[in-house]
């Protein structure tokens, strides 16, 4: 007996339809991310879609709504606030454009579905400041047109409406394999097309049988699955930046014909009241300081487009991806050759923030530490920069492991843990407090990632960390306590007294993590010299180190230390001097010096691994 037909969707039905096309697209990720090559080839159009969708099913999984046309408003307006990367962006303001058309109706026939769709491609183009054909932006406009074809024709069948509009659209996204250049080399269609025909495949297939599989999605990086395609390219713009803007009346226009300055691939979506921003760029400070002048800024981020360019390469060479928080401190030839990944701390002065190492560097931090008339703070990542750093690595490589700050002194691990827990593959994800800060936790990272670089599995890898974390030991020297003071960290009485007794305190890691007070220099003379001897100490001779200090804006006392400890101690075979960043900064202040010891030996190679590229 033939199915009944559908003549119209009413919100239960719209929402299990929608369910189930965003769970089709989850289950796609890694083949999304694996096929991205356009505008850069990035590997995280999957990764982008799916976090964006995850937080359209937030609203879809919700008590019913009544009512089809405020559904649709309340998954623009969470798909808004969930958008990440370009393609994420451009679904955002597709859904937009769907929900201005049709808010206002309870239920929705196949004519008003057709208006809508065209509705949202319209919105969806004119988001972008340079519109590309053989993109997303074509198919959703092919399928746009074939609805309002099929609807003017008559056919009021929800279920032959999506079948045949289906059937439309993977005739367009094959065609894109051809229609940009790039695409054509690559032999690929576009990655952010596929995200939306698969939407679409999902929808049509719960409107024929009427079965919804929300089963859990597991990934296997391991499947067997192509290598990424398009390789590298050299990047114009760098960083892949996003904010989002609230206001009573952002003018968008302008917005982004100033943006359109500073970079490529720019998404302005939203409305007048919300906006989320979306560029490509190589000064993420200064797209957040102009998108700050038109509303409130909020969910700043900047994903370095060349890191995850390259770890498409290099995940198959290696197993296992490292991930810190940039309260290590690292040098940057170091992060590049142990392909190490960041995620920022937030840096706040006053209303004012910034993402440390990205859109404040080290010399600007010290440059406003100095003037600004506010302390300045600082907050841990917060978990969805965790969750995005790990679900795009996690679809490239087999594992992932995160090297945290010490959990005594900040949130940050817990925030990654949170995060790992709500990753599809989080079972392949790990989460180790590093018990150290600044250099130390870099040392302890830099050691993970030539673990990794050595192939070692998941569970010798944690094992040789958790082994050399007891043998890693951080000590700073305050030049000065008043940021310790400011920032509420030290007490008053206790720089007081500091002064009178003329002490000047250390601060010291400890086995169980802790960050306290390690011993003090006496008087005021030669301090770099008495740290320095002091720290030496702990060198036992017989044993080999490695050596990472980090400065507040003081790189030739930095310096100092360093020939000090290196001249007097044979056995510290490498050594490195880095700037110190904002995570510890703003309680140390300028002339902090921090110098981290890790008791040494290379990675343990499993039988049969080769090296790995690079290391």
């Amino acid at each position: 007996m033939p199915a009944a037909l559908i003549p119209q969707l009413d919100a239960l039905e719209l929402g299990r339809a929608l369910r189930a096309g965003i769970h089709r697209v989850l289950q796609c990720q890694e083949h999304l991310d694996r096929i991205n090559v356009f505008p850069v080839p990035d590997g995280d159009t999957g990764t982008n879609l799916s976090i964006t969708m995850t937080a359209m099913l937030l609203v879809l999984r919700r008590p019913t709504v009544a009512h089809a046309g405020n559904l649709l408003t309340q998954v623009a307006d969470a798909a808004l606030d969930g958008a990440r990367g370009n393609s994420g962006a451009i679904i955002a303001q597709f859904f937009q454009g769907v929900g201005e058309r049709v808010g206002h109706l309870a239920v929705l026939d196949a004519a008003q579905f057709a208006d809508a769709v065209q509705g949202g491609a319209s919105c969806a183009r004119e988001a972008l400041a340079d519109p590309q054909d053989g993109t997303i932006l074509t198919v959703v406009q092919d399928v746009a047109t074939e609805l309002g074809r099929l609807a003017a024709a008559g056919v009021d069948d929800f279920r032959t409406l999506l079948r045949r509009a289906l059937e439309r659209a993977e005739r367009s996204l094959e065609a894109t394999r051809d229609q940009l250049e790039v695409l054509h080399r690559a032999n690929v269609v576009d990655a952010g097309a596929a995200g939306f025909v698969t939407l679409l495949q999902g929808v049509s297939d719960y409107l024929d049988t009427g079965r919804l599989d929300e089963s859990e999605v597991v990934f296997d990086s391991a499947s067997g699955e192509a290598e990424a395609a398009g390789g590298t390219t050299c990047l114009e713009h760098r960083w892949c930046t996003e904010c989002l803007l609230t206001g009573s009346d952002v003018d968008r226009r302008r917005l982004r014909e100033r943006l359109a300055a500073l970079g490529s691939s720019l998404v302005i979506a939203g409305t007048q009241r919300k906006v989320r921003v979306h560029v490509h760029a190589n000064d993420p400070a200064e797209v957040f300081r102009i998108a700050g002048e038109y509303g409130t800024l909020s969910g700043q981020k900047a994903d370095d487009m060349q890191r995850q360019q390259e770890s498409t390469l290099h995940a198959a060479r290696r197993g296992t991806a490292i991930v810190v928080d940039s309260a290590a401190d690292i040098p940057e030839e170091e992060l590049e050759r142990l392909d190490i990944h960041v995620v920022p701390v937030r840096v706040h002065f006053g209303e004012h923030s910034y993402l440390d190492k990205v859109s404040l560097g080290p010399d600007e931090f010290y440059r406003l530490l100095a003037t600004s008339a506010v302390q300045p703070k600082t907050s841990q990542p917060p978990a969805g920069d965790f969750r995005r750093m790990f679900e795009f690595l996690a679809s490239h490589y087999r594992t992932v492991v995160s090297i945290n700050v010490t959990g005594h002194v900040s949130g940050t691990r817990q925030a990654a843990e949170s995060a790992a827990s709500r990753v599809a593959a989080r079972e392949r994800v790990r989460v180790i407090d590093s018990g150290n800060a600044s250099s130390g936790q870099g040392l302890v990272a830099m050691y993970a990632a030539e673990c990794a670089a050595a192939g070692q599995d998941i569970a010798e890898l944690e094992a040789s960390v958790r082994a050399i974390l007891p043998r890693t030991r951080t000590f700073g020297f305050l030049a000065t306590l008043e940021h310790g003071v400011r920032g509420g960290r030290v007490p008053a009485w206790a720089r007081t007294a500091a002064d009178l007794l003329r002490l000047s305190p250390l601060l010291a890691t400890f086995p169980d993590g802790r960050l306290s007070i390690g011993g003090v220099l006496l008087g005021r003379a030669n301090l770099t010299a008495k740290f320095a001897r002091f720290v030496g100490r702990r060198v036992v001779p017989g044993h080999r180190y490695r050596l990472l200090v980090s400065h507040g804006n003081a790189p030739a006392e930095g310096q100092a230390l360093l020939d000090h400890l290196t001249s007097r101690h044979a056995n510290i075979e490498r050594a490195w001097l880095v700037p110190c960043g904002a995570a510890l900064g703003v309680h140390g202040g300028p002339g902090l010096l921090v110098a981290a010891l890790q008791e040494y030996s290379p990675p343990v190679r499993p039988a049969g691994v080769a090296p790995a590229a690079g290391t």
